[in-house]
């Protein structure tokens, strides 16, 4: 185990290495960005390869160790409290902020969803999709590095091997149930808020309760599972509008033969 330590007198290499995280997490997004925008790569296989190759890279700076952190203000970020509330909760609710800003007071936002919906009509119409996906794709690097930040601000520590992971199952299922279509489309930021909180205290209840912590990655695959079953038009057309679909057929039956 490596050791990294600062003058806890200034501030001057928390903002250097909150500013260097930022925009290397910025860089990393647009690259997937231009994967998915520019070469045609599909959306899974370009973050496939990024969480692999970017863990990768993070053991090798480390050395496949975990470099702990001593400095009192990096510490703030994660672990610090303001006006008896956690200081990262300030942090979720100025990024929360900024994406209501730009998604639901300017154009931006429905530009966002109508590319979701069909990046060809929207091309059609005037928008220019690949720029929608590059931009969206910089701000979600963006916000991964500040979920970084915070992490390994709680942890006091950079660890290429644990830190963060299976976390992108908890950011997929956050999204599901807060109501929002993995086909793309309509997103809901507020629904997101609501399915992470949910995701916590399913995790928080699963401990509390004694249940070995693998099961917890079974509990969140099949919470997963079943919330995009329920979004599949198909699934829900032959689940449940079977019965529904037959009686109907039954119904223009019966009235076509007394009609004759």
């Amino acid at each position: 185990m490596t050791v990294a330590s600062a003058e806890t007198g200034g501030l001057g290499p928390l903002f250097e290495a909150i500013a260097l995280a930022l925009v290397v997490s910025a860089l990393v997004g647009g690259w997937n960005g231009l994967l998915v925008s520019r070469f045609g790569v599909q959306p899974i296989v370009a973050t496939l390869i990024l969480m692999v190759a970017g863990r990768g890279v993070a053991q090798l700076i480390t050395g496949g160790q975990i470099t702990t952190v001593y400095y009192d203000p990096y510490n703030f970020i994660g672990g610090g409290y303001l006006l008896a509330l956690p200081f990262s909760i300030f942090i979720v609710a100025f990024v929360l902020l900024i994406a209501v800003l730009l998604t639901r007071t300017t154009a931006l936002g429905l530009f966002i969803e109508s590319v979701g919906s069909n990046p060809d009509a929207s091309r059609l119409a005037g928008i220019n999709s690949k720029n929608i996906m590059l931009m969206v794709y910089l701000f979600s690097g963006f916000c991964a590095g500040i979920g970084g930040l915070i992490l390994s601000s709680n942890v006091m520590s950079a660890d290429g091997n644990n830190a963060g992971l299976w976390f992108e199952l908890d950011a997929i299922l956050a999204v599901v149930i807060g109501g929002t279509s993995l086909m793309g489309g309509r997103f809901y930021l507020f629904g997101t808020i609501i399915g992470a909180l949910i995701i916590q205290s399913l995790t928080t209840t699963i401990y509390s309760i004694g249940v070995p912590a693998e099961i917890n990655l079974v509990v969140k695959a099949v919470v997963v599972l079943i919330v995009c079953l329920l979004q599949s038009p198909e699934f829900r057309r032959k689940v449940f509008g079977a019965g529904k679909l037959k009686k109907s057929t039954g119904q223009k039956e019966s009235e076509g033969v007394s009609l004759s």
